[in-house]
């Protein structure tokens, strides 16, 4: 039986949970690319860290029956690199440079530059161009300002994914544990989802510490009690807040604060609190804010520790 929340991950787009206007977007992008016996188009999936870009491009790949080459923007470290990325693709393959806001603007003209002219040019003085294969490129980011115009430009499709909806989490680690054999309670997985924050790759990681904490106790299905030692162990509240969030939100019932002084309060780069910490927060703040204003005055404006009252007194 597999062990491990990754050893199950769709292959199609018929098992893919949520996203639906991207995933319709696909589902024509490929149809066309069918038709026309080419390659997929150029794409630029957009979206906050851990909603699915780099499966989907993995099951863009499957659908397409080509292959898969992923890297990282930060691995790009030269010209040479990408050079090397480029020519390692046939014809139809897929691309993938996740995190492709971390590429160097010398990178991202390169970049541009050959999928205009299906070709690298190399050397300094007498350019010699180097043919390509006419692939495809895709490129996932969480912030696409962060990615030249013309590069922008370049892509054809630019695939926008949202946060989910608790529903669509529960069904989504529904059809993992199907997938895996894991045999859980059905209140689980509701619970599971609403301290996911929205996002998929939340849920995964608590669904794994659940059954961890339940073969620690010799027991093979997961249950509620499994689900509340998890979050006492994860430090995950009623909300799904971790340490950080909650003592981000201890910092704002204390008065407005500018960011960069929330920044160092907390101990992390500006970026990272206004790109992680704030994001879920903003994206939903009509479904939370009367939940998290609730929730700052009860826990947090007498007493902005950490480690808290969890809040398992009921479910939200």
């Amino acid at each position: 039986m597999p062990i491990e929340i990754n050893d199950a991950r769709p292959s199609s787009l018929a098992h893919l949970v949520g996203q639906k206007a991207v995933v319709a977007q696909v589902a024509t992008a490929i149809d066309a690319a069918f038709e026309d016996g080419g390659r997929f188009d150029h794409g630029l999936l957009v979206g906050g860290p851990g909603l699915g870009k780099s499966q989907l491009a993995s099951v863009i790949a499957c659908e397409m029956a080509t292959e898969f080459h992923e890297v990282l923007g930060q691995s790009i470290t030269s010209i040479g690199d990408l050079n090397a990325l480029l020519l390692e693709a046939k014809d139809k393959d897929i691309i993938h440079i996740d995190e492709a806001h971390q590429l160097d603007r010398r990178s991202q003209t390169a970049l541009y530059l050959a999928l205009d002219k299906q070709c690298l040019f190399a050397g300094k003085r007498l350019v010699q161009p180097i043919p390509i294969a006419n692939f495809t490129l895709l490129l996932s980011t969480t912030d696409e300002f962060c990615l030249l115009q013309p590069l922008r430009d370049r892509m054809k499709l630019t695939l926008r994914f949202e946060f989910y909806s608790d529903e669509e989490l529960a069904l989504l680690l529904r059809h993992r544990c199907r997938a895996l054999g894991w045999d859980v309670a059905p209140e689980v997985l509701p619970l599971i989802a609403v301290r996911s924050r929205g996002t998929p790759r939340l849920g995964l990681r608590l669904l794994q510490a659940c059954r961890r904490v339940g073969r620690s106790q010799g027991d093979h299905a997961i249950t509620v009690p499994h689900f509340e030692r998890a979050c006492i162990l994860e430090q995950i509240d009623g909300l799904g807040l971790g340490p950080v969030e909650r003592k981000y939100l201890s910092i704002l019932a204390e008065g407005s604060t500018r960011l960069n002084v929330i920044a160092s309060i907390l101990g992390l780069p500006t970026r990272t609190v206004s790109d992680v910490t704030e994001q879920y927060t903003v994206a939903d703040r009509q479904s939370q804010r009367k939940a998290e204003a609730r929730f700052v005055r009860t826990h947090y404006t007498r007493s902005p520790s950490c480690c808290g009252d969890l809040g398992f007194q009921g479910t939200p």
